[in-house]
């Protein structure tokens, strides 16, 4: 299980929402469904779920989201929370995995991207149009279809970005037991 210091925590917390912030304000692609992009930030929130836990992911994808929203047109509450919670299900599903420790195996690398698969389906596909729909009233049909869109797109550019970073993160790794004094 990832043991991260409460420093570490904090740091990656703050490099992670803003890294978050920057990718999700300045990095999008417009889709034609109003109000929805395809953005490449969620990547970043699984590589740091995988790396350094729930916690921080959950805090990550909140203020991420919560400071792009702020900065755009106001805080949309509903899909702050998916991002949260997207980070917060991705945490915890991958809390086993060890890639600092001993790099990543094809098994990691499929656990990564159901853990992307299940935290962007849940949030995106279930939790975000909910909400749209209690705390603003939306048309079902619109929440429904902006969550659709969101959702795969989240999903397929998490899937590719963040299992090549993951790639590239885990040959940056000395596996454990690899260093031995010569005689």
């Amino acid at each position: 299980m990832n043991k991260t210091s409460p420093v570490t925590a904090v740091v990656a917390t703050g490099i992670g929402a803003a890294l978050f912030f920057v990718l999700g304000r300045f990095v999008v692609i417009p889709t034609p469904v109003p109000n929805t992009t395809i953005n490449i930030q969620y990547a970043l929130l699984a590589v740091f779920a995988l790396l350094y836990g729930p916690l921080v992911a959950v805090l990550m994808g909140f203020i991420g989201h919560f400071l792009i929203d702020v900065t755009s047109y106001g805080p949309w509450w509903s899909w702050i929370v998916a991002s949260a919670l997207a980070g917060l299900i991705m945490g915890v599903l991958m809390l086993k995995d060890r890639v600092q420790e001993d790099g990543i195996s094809r098994s990691g690398l499929i656990r990564f991207n159901v853990a992307v698969l299940i935290g962007h389906a849940v949030a995106w596909f279930l939790v975000a149009p909910v909400l749209d729909i209690l705390f603003y009233s939306e048309p079902v049909s619109k929440v429904f279809t902006q969550g659709a869109v969101a959702g795969i797109s989240n999903i397929l550019t998490t899937a590719i970005i963040g299992t090549l970073i993951v790639i590239a993160y885990a040959k940056t790794r000395t596996s454990a037991g690899s260093l031995q004094e010569k005689e």
